[in-house]
């Protein structure tokens, strides 16, 4: 295995910490440069064996995490040799779980899909189209609930690149939100934080971003595309930009705290008896 995951620590009073990785990873493909979108065309409709040797890469830094969400994956077609990207990378980063939903189904020359990577089991998986001109975008729900902790609910998404489109499916997103359910917003949302931060329907569904570093182009970032948001109750203990040169975009990751259950806490809460 190309590195070894950190173990997911957790203390009785403030449960367990979860390391939380998004990346689009442009199916494999290293773009260094603006030229390189041209003379490397070709390696999004063939196979290629820089893409293959790209993705070690990536699992070597997906290993270091909990849960990994992917944008830009393939689910297994001409141009990957028929191979499912994400359940490739969860094998080489011994992830026991994984999921890939389909956004895109070009068969057979491309499947384009979203993808999760997990240590924890999913408790359930949910795929939504998004609104558009176009079909092909869409969001991937999961839930985790570990044992004694209250429910995560991720939304993995990748969004267009019309302002007024995504308009839409920003509000979309916002609206799969539940009132006191811990809720993570990651992945290409394509916009800067400013458009975040100017929708009143995230607002009011509580999503905050979590930073506004720069993640693309990842030879020279300028603009801040990939995001991850968070609704209040989900404690954030660190978030930051990666300067993993991985495909176009930089990674984000984050640390997370899960909420112990009720009963959890107020057990944690109990002083030890005097002997």
């Amino acid at each position: 295995m190309p590195g070894t995951a950190s173990p997911m620590a957790e203390t009785a009073s403030e449960g367990l910490r979860l390391r939380v990785l998004s990346l689009n990873i442009q199916v494999g493909l290293l773009t260094q440069n603006y030229r390189h979108y041209v003379t490397r065309a070709w390696r999004h409709v063939l196979p290629s064996r820089h893409a293959r040797e790209n993705l070690k890469r990536v699992a070597a830094l997906a290993a270091d995490y909990d849960l990994v969400a992917l944008q830009e994956a393939d689910a297994g077609s001409l141009r990957t040799r028929q191979v499912n990207q994400v359940a490739h990378l969860a094998e080489l980063a011994g992830f026991p779980y994984w999921h890939a939903a389909v956004t895109r189904d070009l068969a057979p020359f491309a499947q384009h899909c979203l993808g999760c990577l997990s240590r924890q089991p999913l408790q359930s998986t949910h795929f939504h189209p998004l609104p558009g001109r176009l079909p092909g975008r869409g969001v991937l729900e999961i839930a985790l609930q570990p044992a004694g902790h209250e429910p995560l609910r991720l939304l993995i998404a990748h969004l267009a690149l019309s302002r007024g489109v995504r308009a839409q499916q920003l509000d979309f997103l916002a609206g799969l939100v539940r009132p006191g359910v811990d809720t993570v917003l990651m992945g290409d949302l394509n916009c800067e934080h400013g458009e975040l931060d100017a929708r009143p329907s995230l607002t009011r569904a509580g999503l905050q971003a979590l930073h506004e570093a720069h993640t693309f182009p990842s030879w020279a970032p300028t603009k801040s595309l990939d995001h991850m948001l968070a609704t209040p109750g989900v404690t954030v203990l660190s978030t930051r930009v990666l300067d993993e040169r991985l495909s176009d975009h930089l990674p984000v990751a984050t640390e997370l705290c899960l909420r112990l259950s009720a009963a959890q806490a107020a057990a944690a809460s109990v002083p030890p008896a005097r002997s």
